[in-house]
């Protein structure tokens, strides 16, 4: 009796916790460079296989330079990201709470800070059951007390998916735009109605900001359901992204325009950037707006790299600033976020925007964004704009709920590159099943 009270009170604070998305956010200044990724990768989504073995590896770094007691928890999530209506007894095995042990004092940098990491699952807790996760980072043993939240996915493979990337069919958006068509077998799983059982959800360089969701299966065909609309799976096939190298400070790159350096610190600017919507398509390999730590010591990345304070310098075409709209720096280094602090702010002066980040030394992707002051809609058509030649990686998730469920499960994932299939580019002419 005292077991089934529990449920019931557990189910009764996720109910009132209310059905808000939860996503990756970092909620505390003195956090940086957090890192998620599949062991030993850091570009690797953080994706896992149920009941898998494989791990995740956790890295920040705290610039208070003190020593805190920091846990984690996991929170299994819906295919939209609102938490599922089931306990963690329902989702974990083990501990909820795990305290990360892993961590120390950064050496040789002129920034102090400690370094945190963790192996995750590990023996303490598991998921045992498929779907999004939400990673969740907090102090003192209280999980109101969080310090951020990255997303990470379990799946259970019980279908399969089949991908292309092509040219969009509608001539609005054909030299702009990529066109994802793909049909998912679920023969294994046999729903009862696809059309409520079944979800499927597409990313671009595993972002969530720009998603597609909400897609109909255009044809069923006994057991495949297949995706190829005209106004549907479709993205912005943007250009390819901008690049710093930070890996060295002080040996500077030909994108930093000068550097100042104390005993106390590093400041460096990158060259003043420009609009790129009217330059024709260039191809050349790029990190897909993530980043990637590292230095040119080849000393430890996570706990010897340094910091420097980076200043972003975009001018306009008319060297004046957008009329209502906000110029923001935008990448997995600002978590795909639009927050005040990576709004750049027009210097009249130099007749630029500008604004500073504090970055830890590697390799970043980056580009700008606009923002509507009213609508708050995001736009890279004015600073980037958008060739259909790009290069992007394409993820698939499919989600299934059985009849009576109370969370989705994720019962299958398909990546695909823009440039599979094309003429010369065999090394990219492939898709990646999990």
């Amino acid at each position: 009796m005292k077991r089934k009270t529990v449920y019931l009170l557990l189910a009764m604070l996720i109910c009132f916790a209310g059905y808000a998305q939860m996503g990756d956010h970092v909620f505390k200044q003195n956090i940086h460079s957090v890192k998620l990724h599949t062991a030993g990768n850091q570009l690797g989504y953080p994706v896992i296989r149920l009941n898998g073995g494989d791990q995740l590896e956790l890295h920040f770094d705290d610039l208070d330079a003190d020593v805190k007691y920091y846990s984690y928890t996991f929170v299994l999530c819906n295919a939209d990201w609102t938490p599922a209506l089931l306990s963690q007894f329902d989702y974990m095995r083990g501990f909820s709470n795990v305290r990360i042990n892993t961590y120390r004092n950064s050496s040789i940098a002129l920034t102090r800070y400690t370094h945190y990491m963790a192996m995750l699952p590990d023996r303490n807790t598991t998921p045992t059951r498929s779907g999004n996760y939400i990673l969740k980072v907090f102090t003192n043993g209280d999980t109101s007390q969080t310090v951020f939240t990255k997303r990470f996915l379990v799946v259970d493979v019980k279908v399969n998916a089949a991908a292309a990337v092509v040219q969009a069919f509608n001539p609005s958006v054909l030299k702009t735009h990529q066109k994802l068509q793909f049909s998912v077998n679920v023969q294994n799983i046999k729903p009862t109605n696809v059309f409520q059982q079944v979800k499927v959800v597409l990313l671009q360089n595993n972002r969530w900001d720009n998603c597609v969701t909400n897609l109909q299966p255009t044809f069923v065909r006994q057991n495949v359901l297949e995706y190829n609309t005209e106004n549907e799976g479709l993205f912005r096939a943007q250009k390819e992204w901008r690049w710093v190298n930070l890996t060295a400070l002080r040996l500077q790159t030909d994108r930093i325009e000068k550097g100042d350096y104390t005993n106390r610190g590093q400041t460096l600017w990158i060259k003043p950037e420009s609009e790129r919507n009217a330059l024709r398509y260039m191809f050349y390999r790029d990190l897909n707006g993530m980043y990637e730590l590292g230095n040119l010591e080849n000393n430890n990345p996570y706990w010897q790299g340094d910091y420097a304070t980076v200043w972003f310098q975009y001018f306009t075409g008319s060297r004046l600033p957008y009329q209502d709209k906000d110029v923001y720096v935008f990448g997995e280094l600002t978590n795909y976020e639009i927050k005040e602090e990576y709004k750049l702010q027009f210097n009249a002066e130099k007749g630029l925007y500008e604004q500073k980040l504090f970055l830890k030394q590697g390799n970043y992707d980056y580009i700008y964004v606009t923002a509507d002051k009213k609508t708050r809609e995001l736009s890279s058509e004015i600073t980037e704009g958008s060739w259909w030649e790009g290069e992007n990686n394409y993820t698939i998730l499919v989600y299934y709920r059985p009849l009576g469920a109370r969370a989705d499960e994720l019962v299958g994932i398909n990546v695909v590159n823009s440039l599979a299939g094309r003429p010369n580019m065999n090394n990219r002419n492939e898709t990646r099943i999990l």
